[in-house]
């Protein structure tokens, strides 16, 4: 089980550099074999017409974007920098990110102040905010496997933290973050998407789950559709039922009058 520890009273800085957040030192994780100390998150995603952004697939499928929250052994190494360079030295939270019909508050927070970073190296300062709204709603399903950056020179580094379930965010949302960031300064400028790596073969690696998974998996849009889908075909059945119920009715009710009638001539003659 992983506990989180958050401690937001500082202002944090945002720079264009693919969308990094710094993080203060007091947010830190526990539950795992040391202490590993929050240094910064950043995001991945694709480009306008594409569905997916994310490094990491599950069961073969990417989202639209993916969060990391980067940790460094505080216990073992004065920095993130010499920590990324030894076993284990990072522990890196990984969040899938779909769309949903509604604005997520906490990545709106983020993405508000993107404006204000169009460029490389542009920093801004983004006010204090709950960064446990950035996680997914079920904490304890996640994958877990230990494996490497995925920005270069790709250290075999990290002790990965994959969440089972997704954060979600609106399209809108979705598309400012596609649109508002540029990778050069020169006119005409060209947006920053596609800063994602590709899925890598798992190289033997053993990918442990903290859930036992019955059946196949779903996203949250698949569920809705499939709710949808057994409530319908629920209430198609109850009705069917109802009028095969009523036939059977009305018919005893025709075979009652017919025998009433036919006993009544018999005493007559």
């Amino acid at each position: 089980m992983l506990f989180f520890t958050f401690l937001l009273e500082v202002l944090w800085t945002l720079t264009a550099n693919g969308v990094q957040l710094s993080l203060p030192s007091t947010l830190y994780l526990e539950g795992l074999p040391r202490k590993y100390v929050a240094a910064q998150l950043h995001l991945h995603w694709g480009q306008k017409g594409t569905p997916w952004g994310s490094e990491h697939l599950v069961n073969g499928k990417a989202t639209a974007a993916e969060l990391h929250i980067v940790h460094y052994d505080s216990e073992s190494y004065e920095s993130l920098s010499e920590a990324a360079q030894r076993p284990q030295g990072l522990a890196v939270l990984g969040i899938l990110i779909e769309v949903g019909e509604t604005k997520n508050p906490a990545y709106e927070h983020i993405l508000s102040h993107l404006h204000e970073i169009k460029h490389k190296d542009q920093k801004t300062s983004v006010p204090p905010f709950n960064v446990r709204g950035l996680l997914p709603p079920l904490l304890a399903q996640y994958f877990r496997y230990n494996g490497s950056l995925t920005t270069p020179p790709c250290y075999q580094s990290v002790l990965w933290t994959v969440f089972h379930r997704r954060a979600q965010i609106s399209m809108e949302q979705l598309e400012k973050l596609r649109e508002t960031l540029f990778s050069t300064e020169e006119e005409p400028s060209e947006p920053l998407v596609q800063n994602y790596r590709a899925a890598q073969p798992l190289n033997q690696r053993m990918v442990f789950a903290s859930f036992i998974q019955v059946g196949p998996s779903y996203t949250t849009g698949e569920m809705l559709s499939l709710g949808a889908g057994i409530l319908v075909g629920c209430l198609c059945l109850l009705l069917a039922v109802y009028f095969i119920a009523r036939k059977i009715r009305r018919k005893r009710l025709r075979n009652r009058k017919s025998v009433v009638f036919t006993s009544a001539r018999a005493t007559e003659a």
